[in-house]
């Protein structure tokens, strides 16, 4: 088989487009127009053994999706599914996902790519009978009306923040509707532990009251860090609820977190090939130095971070493809460097064969707005065990 054939078909086959294949196979900036040379037969990589063994061995396959006839304990939906965390999480522990829902379109293209399902667009426009019913519903809302950064930046701008922003902070109350409609066994929603702190606690007691007072469920909730299972600082509100109707009032539950004896660091994620590409420019280093210099002698904390590659580094944030400014890597001899898009899905815990098929830019984006995979599948592994124990108890 012809080259140039070989990389279309193979292409064809994923469902891919030109520019994510290259995402892909990692063929940098240039990679689309590489692709598309290829595939016209103008060019051949020097190393043609080498793509055609790398090609060969991508599945068309997703590499997540869930086998029909496979066993599982429980089933959920995905709601603000973001590019699939909570879904590993679940699935990890043997939940089988009927209904995924998730607005933003590369988003889309990531989750169905690796779980073979698209999700459902915007979860406003859907009605809960449209919705399977399900024994856990799952939601990490969407957090910046009620994060620091991102109600810093809002009240810059003048805008509203929490449940006065109407794009974002009211889609608490969609989650709410869907548990009203469906009434699922449990719960589990995810924010960022400013939730708790927003507006002098009312928006906390707002969503406190809701889940208890009006959809009479029991809710426990706690700050989790994903520090340990992942070489990152990333504390985040997880809230777990049971069905007070199914189960009644005295429902008891832990967030009973077996962290790994041995602590991921820095170093162990870090890649060592094709990373030239992510070294900073000597303008913007220069303009990270001196921001740095600006803030600290205003005695403000505002500047990079380049961690110790022992240990652990900052919270990924979504803005990350800006500068990478919250988490540089040092380099012998010249500038520091940004993750990688490849890095950032370790950061977050993401096996490896999870297929990043967006520009590194919406890659940065997606891995910043996720969840740390390990810590989310310990909590899943609970929600599990309790419904289990609390069945066969009825």
């Amino acid at each position: 088989m012809r080259f140039s054939t070989l990389v279309k078909d193979k292409r064809t086959a994923l469902n891919l487009t030109q520019r994510q294949f290259a995402q892909v196979l990692k063929l940098g900036k240039s990679g689309e127009r590489t692709i598309r040379r290829w595939e016209a037969g103008e060019s051949e990589p020097a190393q043609t053994q080498v793509i055609i063994d790398a090609i060969m061995r991508i599945d068309p396959k997703p590499p997540y999706s869930q086998k029909d006839k496979a066993s599982f304990d429980f089933s959920y939906i995905d709601l603000f599914a973001g590019i699939g965390g909570f879904h590993l999480a679940f699935s990890g522990a043997k939940g089988k996902c009927l209904f995924a829902s998730e607005w933003d379109k590369y988003c889309q293209i990531q989750y169905s790519q690796n779980f073979g399902m698209v999700p459902y667009g915007d979860i406003t426009q859907i009605e809960s009978s449209e919705i399977p019913d399900h024994d856990v519903l799952v939601a990490g809302f969407p957090c910046q009306p009620f994060s620091i950064a991102g109600v810093s930046k809002k009240k810059s701008l003048g805008r509203a923040t929490g449940f006065l922003d109407k794009s974002q902070g009211t889609l608490f109350f969609d989650v709410a509707r869907i548990i009203r409609a469906k009434r699922p066994k449990a719960f589990m929603l995810e924010n960022v532990k400013n939730l708790l702190s927003h507006d002098d606690g009312k928006t906390w007691e707002i969503i406190k009251g809701t889940l208890e007072s009006d959809l009479n469920y029991t809710i426990f909730y706690k700050v989790l860090d994903g520090d340990g299972f992942v070489p990152q600082h990333r504390e985040r509100i997880v809230i777990v609820g049971f069905d007070n109707e199914r189960y009644g009032p005295g429902v008891s539950f832990d967030f009973d977190i077996k962290y790994p004896r041995k602590r991921a660091a820095l170093k162990d994620i870090l890649e060592t090939e094709n990373i030239d590409r992510y070294t900073l420019s000597d303008k913007l280093w220069s303009y990270l130095q001196n921001y740095a210099a600006k803030h600290k002698a205003r005695g403000n904390g505002f500047g990079f971070g380049m961690p110790d590659l022992e240990g652990s580094s900052r919270t990924l944030s979504a803005r990350y493809y800006k500068d990478g400014s919250e988490i540089l890597i040092r380099q012998d001899g010249k500038n520091p460097r940004k993750l990688s898009p490849r890095e950032c899905a370790r950061l977050q815990g993401y096996p490896d064969e999870y297929r990043i098929v967006v520009s590194d830019t919406q890659a940065y984006k997606q891995f910043g707005n996720s969840v740390v995979v390990p810590l989310m599948t310990q909590v899943a592994k609970l929600i599990n065990k309790k419904i289990k124990e609390l069945e066969a108890a009825k």
